[in-house]
This record gives structure tokens, C-alpha cells and sequence, in this order.
């Protein structure tokens, strides 16, 4: 992989508005910057919406932390996203998505044994980032199972998501610590 661009900025360099995006951001998830948030303080109205944002889909949005982290694990193999996939993976693990789930997610594959509610996921997912919408069919077998709140929560979970990967793949943005990069495949 090519160096990191946008790399941290000393918090002793920060202009008035960096600074208090910085606390804000400190106050309401009580850890420091890591991955894409140095780079968002570069814009720090971005940076306190944005974390804003995740803050809701991570904690209180109606999709599960299980299938949350399964669509953010969908998102970073989608867009080969190194920090996205090495954070979240430890998530998913930790929300119950399978190791063998997440070793297929990895290879680009269909996980050969998801839940019902994974399935639904990984369908509406993978046809939404593949095709840019969703078939009716696709749409209704969600909205059944998730309500029309969980629909419009998972792709606020998918868009964020994205948000994020495409900022950090700008930025090259590596892994984190002891977590090897994604499989790049043909593009």
C-alpha cells in the first residue's frame, strides 16, 4: 500500500473549530481519535455530524449490533476498507457474527451458513451496493422482517459506512495495529 495521506494533525495545531469538534467528539464517545476521524478534522463540522451519526447507528439505530456489524463488515469488503474491516471484525465477532461468516465475507463469498435475519441482510446489502437500489421483492421481504425504521436504519448503516471507507481509502488509511490488510481483488 501506498504511505498515508491526511495523517494526524497534532492536537497543539488545531484551530479553534478542530478543537472543539475534538471535544465534543472526546465527551461523547470517551476515547481519542483513531482511524477516520483524523482526517475528518480537517473539516470539523463534518467530523461532530458525522460522529453524531455513527454514534446513533452503532448504539441506538432498531438493527441489532449482530446485523449491524455484519453490514459493516459487508461495506468494508466492498469497498476494501483496511481500518473498517480490522476494527469491526473484533465487533462482529463480539456480537456474534461467526468466524466462518466473517472468513467468507473476507473472500468476497456468500457465507455458507448465516441466520435468516443474516440472509435477508446480506441480500438487501449486496443487491443495494451491486445495484445501487433494491428489487421490490428485495424490499418487502425487509420491511416484513425489519419494519420500515429498520430498513431506513440499514441503509443509514450502509451509507455511513461508506462514508467512512471512501474517506479512509482517500487517505490511505492503514489498518489498525496487529490487523493485515484486505484481499484486493480486480476492480
Amino acid at each position: 500500500m501506498s504511505p498515508e495521506r491526511l495523517g494526524p494533525i497534532p492536537a497543539s495545531a488545531y484551530d479553534d473549530a478542530q478543537k472543539a469538534a475534538h471535544a465534543d467528539f472526546v465527551a461523547l464517545r470517551k476515547v481519542d481519535f483513531s482511524g477516520p476521524w483524523h482526517v475528518f478534522i480537517r473539516a470539523p463540522e463534518l467530523l461532530t455530524a458525522a460522529q453524531r451519526m455513527g454514534e446513533y447507528l452503532r448504539y441506538r439505530c432498531s438493527i441489532s449490533g449482530c446485523l449491524s456489524e455484519f453490514t459493516i463488515l459487508m461495506v468494508a469488503r466492498f469497498w476494501s476498507q483496511d481500518f473498517e474491516w480490522g476494527t469491526h471484525r473484533k465487533h462482529a465477532l463480539a456480537a456474534g457474527v461467526s468466524a466462518e461468516t466473517i472468513d467468507a465475507l473476507r473472500e468476497a463469498r456468500r457465507p455458507p451458513s448465516m441466520s435468516a435475519d443474516e440472509a435477508l441482510v446480506y441480500e438487501f446489502v449486496t443487491e443495494l451496493l451491486n445495484t445501487r437500489r433494491v428489487s421490490d421483492a428485495t424490499y418487502a421481504a425487509a420491511a416484513e422482517r425489519l419494519g420500515e425504521r429498520g430498513v431506513i436504519d440499514l441503509c443509514g448503516v450502509v451509507g455511513y459506512y461508506q462514508l467512512l471507507a471512501l474517506t479512509m481509502n482517500v487517505a490511505r488509511t492503514a489498518p489498525p495495529a496487529g490487523e493485515a490488510p484486505l484481499p484486493r481483488f480486480p476492480e
